[in-house]
């Protein structure tokens, strides 16, 4: 299973978009090299409230672009970084990727998966009425989070628009992602 990267964001400031660069650089247990939320432990300010020694299992935040077309249909306008990620990406199912799925992106650098994205209020804010459409409920009444997946860098690298994402999943039993 592959994809592509379709662009690639990052801030050094807390806001909720991420502009869209050339290019960013993994490093390799930190996350995205100059962006706010890069560290060893937690840096996303409701985690730094609940306990700041705990590991930071969010250096990377992923979407899907095929995200945007769906919220497009609904009558929203999004497009990458807009929704705080790091990597916008094509082609891969990451919702339905297990914990501990290895992304090797362009010809270095290696995330590996740790959960879902927990969308919170922000989204709100950004556009009116968009946090019930990344986060609701399937027939069975459990949540469903659409807002991408998080992962932690196990292999530093260069990464831009239009490099390749191989995914190696983990061995069986799969765990199915969960919010982190």
């Amino acid at each position: 299973m592959s994809g592509t990267v379709t662009a690639v964001s990052s801030n050094s400031e807390y806001s909720f978009t991420k502009p869209n660069r050339a290019s960013i650089v993994l490093l390799a247990g930190l996350g995205v090299e100059g962006d706010v939320h890069a560290g060893v432990t937690v840096k996303h300010r409701s985690r730094v409230a609940q306990d700041p020694t705990q590991p930071n299992l969010r250096q990377v935040h992923l979407i899907h672009e095929e995200l945007f077309t769906e919220l497009g249909e609904e009558g929203f306008d999004v497009a990458p970084g807009e929704l705080g990620e790091n990597i916008t990406t094509s082609g891969i199912d990451l919702l339905g990727l297990p914990v501990g799925t290895l992304l090797r992106i362009g010809g270095e650098a290696m995330v590996e998966v740790t959960g879902l994205r927990n969308p919170c209020l922000q989204i709100d804010n950004f556009q009116d009425g968009l946090l019930k459409k990344v986060v609701g409920r399937d027939e069975a009444g459990n949540v469903v989070r659409k807002a991408g997946i998080m992962s932690v860098v196990q292999v530093g690298g260069v990464v831009r628009p239009g490099d390749t994402i191989t995914v190696e999943l983990p061995e069986e039993p799969h765990r199915p992602l969960t919010r982190v």
